[in-house]
């Protein structure tokens, strides 16, 4: 593999809307991929006013051109400001940052508008204030590339998974449960081309959401609330006839699907059936353990072989009841839970360096997506080069 050692800042903020995780790898070729050493992780909370006008962004039906100006610039701030106090924190110096941004609308399927039919996504944070706040170069804007190969723009993270966990005789699962919950997973000994990769459903945005309707918390710190719920059968079996968990890979979803106005209607089923505020929260908390289990047993588990690492990141893997669940369903399908941390990597830290892994993709024009994740008819190489 051609190329050169880059220390280089990936930047994540995630359906959630909840901050930014910045993580700082040195990325170096390889024979077969390219090796990564993380070198610094830092974690951002939103400030309350910016998380606000992010969330009001993603849900609106309609906006003006003045408010999406603006949050765009001011996403921009926000992330030059969390790379610049992570870098004095570390005293790195950068030669490339990789910019995921917010996505504030993602369409992978094509749809009619304005006489014609087709896919589309938009992730704001203005490149250009990222530059020219640090002095160096910005990759950005990474889905639409795969999209216009034939892709659904999405998952994206598959390049690091194979990177780093890709093993002969061992088969992986990285399950990253962030808003949106998605897995990849890669067959021992399978090449790049083999790797199966999808977003299985709702990560923890719907149990933020009914955590903050029920009990004005952000979220539900370390399952508790969940612990002390009954799971609603009813009401979670209404919820897993869902059209998008029977539908076959590569797929992709986001707040368009899971975001406020599904969690209504799931509190609504939920209430139903108890007027206990512990039992929403622990049926959600089910739903999303059922759909992960669903989306394993149905289209992974005949492509593995012998044992099966099957790690978790993303804020999910704090959730020790989500995480109880998880064990339960997929523990007797013989999967081996743990966390990423045990394999090097923090579970907050997994996304944004696979961003940074990205960018140093797209600037030494090598392909970032791996097609057999997000149904590219080939790869592509991703994003936009910003210049200071």
């Amino acid at each position: 593999m051609s190329g050169k050692s880059m220390t280089v800042a990936g930047i994540m903020s995630g359906t959630s809307a909840d901050g930014i995780d910045v993580a700082v790898v040195r990325i170096s070729p390889g024979k077969l991929r390219p090796k990564l050493a993380l070198i610094a992780h830092e974690g951002f909370r939103f400030p309350a006013s910016l998380r606000r006008a992010v969330l009001a962004a993603m849900n609106a039906s309609s906006t003006s051109t003045a408010e999406l100006a603006r949050l765009n610039w001011r996403l921009g701030i926000a992330y030059a400001e969390a790379v610049q106090a992570t870098i004095r924190r570390y005293n790195v110096k950068l030669d490339l940052i990789g910019c995921h941004g917010q996505t504030l609308y993602h369409q992978a399927r094509a749809a009619s508008y304005a006489g014609r039919s087709f896919a589309c996504t938009w992730q704001a944070g203005e490149a250009q204030v990222i530059a020219s706040t640090l002095g160096v170069p910005v990759v950005s804007n990474f889905r639409p590339a795969d999209m216009l190969a034939g892709g659904q723009g999405a998952p994206l993270v598959p390049l690091l998974d194979y990177a780093l966990f890709a093993h002969p005789t061992r088969s992986c699962v990285l399950q990253n449960i962030g808003g949106i919950a998605n897995l990849t997973a890669i067959p021992a000994g399978a090449g790049a081309d083999a790797v199966i990769a999808f977003d299985t459903g709702p990560g923890n945005m719907v149990i933020d959401a009914l955590v903050q309707e029920l009990f004005a918390r952000p979220f539900d710190r370390n399952g508790a609330i969940a612990a002390g719920g009954k799971v609603l059968t009813p009401a979670l079996n209404a919820a897993l006839r869902n059209p998008y968990f029977h539908l076959k890979p590569p797929r992709t979803t986001g707040r368009e699907q899971f975001g406020r106005e599904y969690a209504t209607r799931f509190l609504a089923a939920c209430r139903r059936s108890s007027k206990r505020p512990q039992d929403a929260i622990a049926t959600t908390t089910a739903l999303t353990a059922e759909t992960i289990a669903m989306s394993y047993a149905s289209f992974v588990k005949s492509k593995m072989r012998g044992g099966v690492d099957y790690i978790v990141s993303g804020g999910g893997a704090r959730n020790s009841t989500l995480m109880a669940m998880l064990a339960q369903r997929l523990e007797p399908m013989g999967c081996e839970l743990a966390a990423s941390e045990d394999f090097g990597l923090p579970a907050e830290a997994k996304e944004a360096a696979a961003f940074a892994l990205l960018a140093w993709q797209t600037w030494h024009r090598l392909p970032g997506n791996v097609p057999a994740a997000t149904g590219a008819k080939r790869g592509a190489i991703l994003g936009q080069v910003t210049y200071v």
